[in-house]
């Protein structure tokens, strides 16, 4: 597959799922748990939960992982790789839970 585009969705750990059962009005699911079941149910071709060891974004204080626990700033990253159809329409599907996720999509290169 020459045609890959990767996506990459950042956003902080503590981002909350919208709700879809009675049980998630008390304890909403983790965004980034939601994103990686979805991009498996679209058939995305790769997924992966990127663990930042330090970083910021935009607007927010920079911030280190440590093993007691970290901000709710803290961010994560979502790869997702596939075709950018694919990858176009997951972002149209899912867009209403991603209207405060900063997302990236570049082309693939591959090497000979």
């Amino acid at each position: 597959m020459n045609d890959m585009t990767a996506l990459r969705l950042y956003f902080p750990q503590s981002s909350r799922a919208k709700p879809t059962r009675f049980w998630h009005h008390l304890t909403a699911p983790a965004l980034s748990n939601r994103l990686l079941i979805a991009a498996h149910h679209s058939g995305i071709h790769q997924a992966l939960l990127h663990s930042v060891h330090a970083g910021y974004l935009q607007g927010k204080k920079p911030s280190h992982h440590h093993v007691e626990g970290a901000s709710a700033h803290h961010p994560l990253c979502i790869e997702l790789i596939d075709i950018e159809e694919r990858l176009r329409a997951f972002l149209h599907e899912h867009a209403d839970e991603l209207r405060h996720v900063r997302a990236v999509m570049f082309r693939c290169e591959l090497a000979l």
